[in-house]
């Protein structure tokens, strides 16, 4: 039933009924629309910077699966875009509105006017502009769908108006549609055709030495209970890419950890072993792959995922399934017999897991000062609350996090950058928006820190009480490498190119500013400094000095 609407009404009252509950902004942009949310209780959330708004809604979208969003005028919409590439390459469904000035202002050297619209095909599913306040109805909704649809991922809406306001304040009779379905991730589950999934339960079964890989689609899909009934009716070792961290506990005496490029030698060892992979949910991109080594090239892959493009992309599939995850997985289930036989296979896999652990383990309790990142991480396991959730950044954060913190209660979650320096911290303030109940810390380097620093302010704003640790080793240290070996032999001014001052204190920065700093310089503080920051019920920055000489673990597979 349509009834006469102004525009600003319409996203408003479509917004709560989709379940958004913040959205965030940088100003000037549809703003009779931000007034019209905020008598629905619509939080709304000013940042500093458009690529943090569109971090923050991110971080947002990944915690609840439902859409997070961030608006920003047409001179700020380059930058929203660019904050979208994490969001596309972790498949998180954002929906970014943006202004643009009327047709007549195009091409004429309008003040602060570019043609953006073309900077957000790279990151985003759908891409439309908004030029009438009817289109609404069709546009808006069909935002919604392409967020959560399939693999989640990004759209925009260029809505007309510098601001929007020629949308924003229009009026036009409007149905106001809701649609149940796309309110969440995952919005559709299609299953995979049966012959298929008895050809893949077979050649499963018949695997001597096979392992699963679980992604992100798996998480996005709630695949975990099945992943770890399937793994152990027939023994199989779990691996993980960064974002199903968790996906089984690491604990779990079938989970033999992260995978590929960020990740643990003992679980590139075993998967290089393997003579079966099972990909859910997981692209077979460089990362995940250790750059398409691990497994080798050759190695039978069974696929199974949402986007039918993605099977076989790298790696020829034995069987593709196009599904979700979750209904795939019990497709399979419902199709195997335990196998049987000895478990030579599952217990040459946790020795070689065993001797991971036993490696690191002098890390873990090292005493040393500058704080070793091991420790740091260790650390971070023990006082993490059973239902908090850790928001790692990517370089050296991403794999200190992944490889060294675990995940050992089924109330915790953990997400990470997908590829963008500086992520995590506003990221992190969008999670803690998703999910205000329930603990946040983010891990972070001074180099990913520095990005977003000013959004602290934010942070005391709003009352968003996150953790945020900063692993702070005076530079960007995973740069060190590539540098060395540009200079070689030849001396120059090395230091510059990577290190910064010494002499900055997050702790007193953030003190400063309104949130709770606490300085950490030797291992013995660090339990105690985490635990009062949880217990704050404030923003706090926790700033760790560790070591600038350690480094994070190379990836590799020992033989």
């Amino acid at each position: 039933m349509t009834e006469e609407m102004l525009g600003a009404r319409y996203i408003a009252e479509s917004f709560k009924g989709y379940g958004v509950t913040h959205v965030f902004y940088m100003d000037a942009i549809l703003r009779r629309t931000l007034v019209e949310m905020e008598t629905l209780g619509i939080r709304r959330i000013l940042a500093h910077s458009e690529k943090a708004a569109a971090y923050m809604a991110d971080g947002y979208a990944r915690v609840t699966q439902r859409a997070g969003i961030c608006m920003a005028q047409t001179v700020g919409a380059a930058n929203l875009a660019a904050g979208l590439q994490d969001a596309f390459l972790g498949f998180s469904p954002v929906i970014a509105i943006t202004g643009k000035k009327p047709s007549v202002s195009q091409y004429r050297h309008a003040y602060q006017e570019i043609l953006h619209n073309t900077m957000f095909e790279p990151v985003t599913k759908y891409n439309v502009c908004v030029d009438t306040v009817e289109q609404l109805p069709y546009l808006l909704r069909q935002a919604f769908r392409e967020a959560t649809s399939a693999a989640p991922g990004p759209v925009h809406l260029d809505l007309l108006g510098y601001s929007g306001e020629l949308i924003d304040t229009a009026t036009a009779d409007l149905e106001l549609i809701v649609e149940e379905r796309f309110k969440q991730c995952p919005s559709n589950r299609p299953e995979p055709e049966a012959a298929l999934v008895e050809k893949a339960a077979e050649t499963l079964m018949n695997a001597r030495r096979p392992v699963i890989v679980a992604g992100g689609g798996a998480r996005t899909s709630s695949a975990g209970p099945e992943i770890k009934k399937l793994a152990e009716i027939l023994s199989i070792p779990v691996a993980t890419s960064l974002n199903a961290k968790g996906i089984i506990l690491e604990n779990h005496p079938l989970n033999i950890g992260i995978v590929g490029a960020y990740s643990r030698w003992c679980t590139n060892q075993i998967v290089s072993e393997a003579d079966l992979v099972l990909y859910v949910g997981s692209s077979t991109g460089d990362q995940v792959t250790n750059g398409w080594t691990t497994p080798s090239p050759g190695t039978p892959v069974i696929q199974i995922d949402i986007n039918p493009s993605e099977l076989g992309r790298s790696y020829p599939n034995v069987v593709g399934l196009m599904g979700d995850a979750k209904v795939a997985v019990s497709r399979l289930i419902e199709s195997i017999r335990p196998r049987e036989g000895d478990n030579k296979w599952i217990e040459h896999a946790q020795q070689i897991v065993k001797s991971w652990r036993e490696e690191v383990r002098p890390l873990h309790e090292s005493d040393a000062i500058p704080i070793l990142q091991e420790r740091l991480c260790r650390e971070i396991t023990e006082v993490l609350p059973s239902d908090g959730i850790l928001v790692a950044d990517t370089g050296f954060s991403g794999i200190w996090a992944g490889t060294m913190v675990d995940l050992r209660h089924p109330g915790q979650t953990y997400i990470r950058a997908a590829g963008s320096l500086g992520w995590a911290f506003p990221a992190s303030l969008g999670v803690k928006c998703g999910a205000p109940e329930r603990p946040v810390i983010c891990f972070t380097g001074d180099g990913g820190f520095w990005y977003h620093l000013s959004e602290l302010e934010t942070a005391v704003r709003y009352g968003i009480n996150s953790v945020t640790v900063v692993n702070n080793n005076h530079g960007f240290a995973q740069c060190t490498i590539g540098i060395e070996r540009a200079y070689g032999e030849r001396t120059g001014n090395r230091d510059e190119l990577y290190k910064f001052s010494p002499m900055v204190s997050f702790a007193q920065i953030a003190e400063d500013i309104g949130c709770v700093g606490i300085s950490v310089e030797r291992p013995e503080e660090i339990r105690g400094a985490l635990q009062r920051a949880l217990a704050a019920n404030r923003p706090v920055v926790v700033d760790v000095q560790t070591d600038p000489a350690h480094m994070a673990p190379l990836t590799e597979v020992k033989v």
